[in-house]
């Protein structure tokens, strides 16, 4: 069991260091429009912004990247833009933090994904989001974008200590990429997935981390209490075929799930009222991942998960979790709780 000052985790962190994990998924810019309201439209019953400001932050895949190298990990996107101002913004957000682009492979005939928030507030105000607009790409990755892709994997993936398959349902992730990257499993790299829409799809890798909505979608179920969402979770634990299934739960924290070991249902850390879920389920497969990488046991990699996405869930907007507020966590959850485990049951 950990200790009970939390020295056990701190390594756990500490070994974060020097990892290499390489993201498969899909780059999506998160655009937000900051503005402050003035009055209603004489057009429509609309609420009228004045502008303010205009930000870009790096979401999906890319936020994934974000959340590793800010926990001191070494690593390495792999996925597509377009030659537009998101995919050069991609670039150049990976650039500034000291993040290689080198698998950034530029597609000129698709558009970067982008999620555009509409927020209003005043200065001191809390901004709210009011509406969001999507940008997508069609259809699949042309074949010579593809074979670019798979060139660095092939290249790169047997040097990881880590894969993460980060799917927001964009087409990055195509058949030929997925089997590539399941070669690396008997390789000895922890292959892990997070598919927003299509998580069936991903069997054989070694953990994946769905949020529960995300499993009442795949299973046509509704999950009421802890005992539906474990008979559902062995279930899908069986279905792909893995070691670790990772449900997270929002405000009721995580639930991790052991082959052939326990269920443990993990209580949220800190308070129950969140102010921003986004980008939270890159925050946490990153956080297993590492922990995963570094040789921990699945149920300290939940723990640390639930520590880092109980911190970023207080943020607002699209925002990681450096290492440093993942050790404060745990060092504030030692002084105020004495840590917590959770609960297990044998399935």
């Amino acid at each position: 069991m950990p200790s009970a000052d939390g020295s056990h985790l701190l390594g756990v962190v500490e070994a974060f260091q020097g990892k290499t994990v390489v993201v498969l998924g899909d780059l999506v810019g998160d655009e937000y429009i900051y503005g402050k309201p003035e009055r209603i439209s004489r057009e429509a019953p609309v609420l009228i912004l004045r502008y303010l400001s205009r930000e870009v932050r790096l979401g999906g895949a890319a936020n994934a990247c974000h959340n590793l190298h800010a926990l001191g990990a070494r690593v390495l996107p792999l996925g597509v833009v377009g030659t537009d101002r998101a995919g050069d913004a991609i670039r150049r957000l990976f650039t500034e933090r000291g993040i290689a682009t080198d698998g950034v492979v530029t597609a000129a005939e698709r558009v970067t994904p982008v999620k555009t928030r509409i927020m209003a507030g005043g200065y001191r105000a809390t901004r709210q989001q009011v509406v969001r607009v999507d940008r997508e790409p069609k259809g699949a990755l042309p074949p010579a974008v593809e074979a670019a892709v798979l060139e660095r994997l092939a290249a790169w993936g047997a040097r990881a200590d880590a894969l993460v398959l980060s799917d927001y349902g964009y087409g990055t992730i195509s058949a030929r990429l997925l089997e590539e990257a399941r070669k690396l499993g008997p390789r000895g790299v922890i292959l892990t997935a997070d598919s927003r829409y299509d998580l069936l799809r991903f069997d054989g890798v070694t953990a994946a981390t769905p949020s529960e909505p995300e499993v009442e979608q795949m299973l046509g179920l509704s999950l009421e209490g802890e005992k539906a969402v474990e008979e559902a979770a062995w279930y899908l634990l069986e279905r792909l075929g893995s070691r670790f299934l990772l449900v997270t739960r929002g405000s009721k924290g995580l639930a991790l799930f052991e082959r052939g070991g326990d269920a443990t249902f993990i209580p949220i850390y800190g308070s129950d009222e969140i102010a921003d879920v986004t980008g939270a389920g890159d925050t946490v497969i990153s956080t297993f991942t590492l922990a995963l990488a570094g040789g921990a046991r699945a149920l300290d990699a939940a723990r640390l998960s639930n520590y880092a996405g109980g911190v970023v869930v207080m943020k607002r907007g699209t925002t990681p979790i450096s290492r440093a507020e993942l050790c404060e966590a745990i060092r504030h959850d030692v002084r105020t709780h004495g840590g917590h485990d959770g609960k297990g049951a044998r399935p």
